[in-house]
């Protein structure tokens, strides 16, 4: 399974980019993954019909909420079922247009609270590299 973390706007704080950087080099250890940053919703949009077999699900406050366990299990089972690639659409301060909204397949959840955008991006990233280490059997989660 590949992911991508699907971006609108760039991630301008150069501490939250080595962050983020850093958790998108541990998760390559255990599945490929590409960072992309568009300008908007509709380079969004072209970027997902470029590749129409990818699973897309959206960051979004009213989103499914998964705990760290359950988040792995959910893309152990998401990888067992043969899904190729799974991408996160995380949004700008504007979040997503509709045309957006109704690509995704899934709505996730990262907090009941809000977050910045690039803060979001930080937390999905080392959410998904938890999810990899509980996979794994790493100690890293405890």
């Amino acid at each position: 399974m590949r992911i991508r973390l699907l971006m609108i706007g760039k991630t301008r704080h150069p501490e939250m980019r080595a962050i983020l950087d850093e958790y998108v080099k541990r998760i390559g250890r255990s599945c490929p993954i590409e960072v992309t940053e568009v300008r908007d919703g509709v380079a969004a949009i072209k970027k997902l019909d470029a590749d129409r077999a990818a699973t897309v699900v959206l960051l979004d406050a009213v989103g499914k909420n998964l705990d760290s366990n359950a988040l792995a299990k959910w893309l152990r089972e998401l990888r067992d079922r043969g899904t190729r690639e799974l991408s996160f659409l995380c949004g700008d301060a504007d979040g997503f247009p509709d045309d957006l909204r109704q690509r995704a397949h899934q709505k996730l959840s990262l907090s009941a609270m809000t977050l910045s955008h690039e803060l979001a991006r930080v937390v999905l990233a080392e959410q998904l590299y938890r999810a990899f280490a509980i996979l794994s059997g790493s100690p890293y989660p405890k």
